[in-house]
This record gives structure tokens, sequence and C-alpha cells, in this order.
């Protein structure tokens, strides 16, 4: 009851029960911070997110990456990831590889070129599990 903080309640339709935050799983209130930060009307120039995938279903995975390509229109959002099933909801010119060379951090954009003959025959984030554009530890 403290007017200093938020508090969040939900009713499930068709049900006079309410439901607050306590009775989540790790994973709903996860996906809930996400869509809440990436569904700002304003947004900070750039949003770093680590391994947002982490404690979602599966399901929620591609509406992830559906709210961070609508985020991405509106400020530059740089995500880490270590998830095959969101790699594979990205297009190529979404991705930027981040490989450790003589001790110092390289970036570059996947070309078009270097996986154009395999993008047709696999997804994206099985050409990264079969490192073919690199990114692994």
């Amino acid at each position: 009851m403290n007017p200093g903080q938020i508090k969040l309640e939900w009713q499930h339709e068709g049900s006079d029960a309410y439901f607050d935050a306590s009775s989540l799983s790790d994973g709903s209130l996860r996906f809930i911070c996400l869509a809440t930060l990436l569904l700002q009307p304003s947004l900070p120039s750039v949003v770093l997110l680590d391994e947002p995938e982490l404690g979602l279903h599966p399901a929620a995975i591609g509406d992830l990456a559906s709210l961070l390509r609508r985020a991405s229109t509106r400020a530059q959002v740089i995500v880490s990831t270590q998830s095959v099933t969101l790699v594979n909801l990205l297009r190529p010119e979404d991705v930027v590889v981040t490989e450790r060379v003589n001790g110092t951090s390289v970036f570059r954009r996947l070309a078009g070129a270097e996986i154009e003959s395999w993008i047709e025959e696999y997804a994206l984030g099985e050409l990264w599990e079969k490192n073919v554009f690199g990114g692994r530890p």
C-alpha cells in the first residue's frame, strides 16, 4: 500500500480471481519486464540486453524477437545471446559476430556472400552451431 511503489495485478479472462507477480514464473516475469522496456514510447538511444531469452518459454522467444526488431527501429538495440532459437529468428544483417583476435575484440556484420550459399539450406542458428561464421568461444 506504499504509494511510492507499483503493484501489478492481473485477472485471467473468464475468472474473478486476481493474481500478482508472486504467482508468476521467473520466465513470465522476465518477459513482462522485457516487453515493458521494449514497448516504451520513448527508448534511450541505446538498449543493451544480455541473454534476454534466459528462462523464457521457446514460444516467447519468437515474441521477444519481434519486440527487439520493433524497438530497433527507434533505438540501437544490442543483444548478446547464446540462443540458437533467437538467432534463427534474426536476419543475417541483424547479426554482428564478436570474436577475440590477438587479445582484441573484433566486431563484424555477417556478409551476404559469406553465408549466401548456406542460408538456403540451413537456419542462421544452425550455421552458428556449425561454426560457419564464427562467434564461438
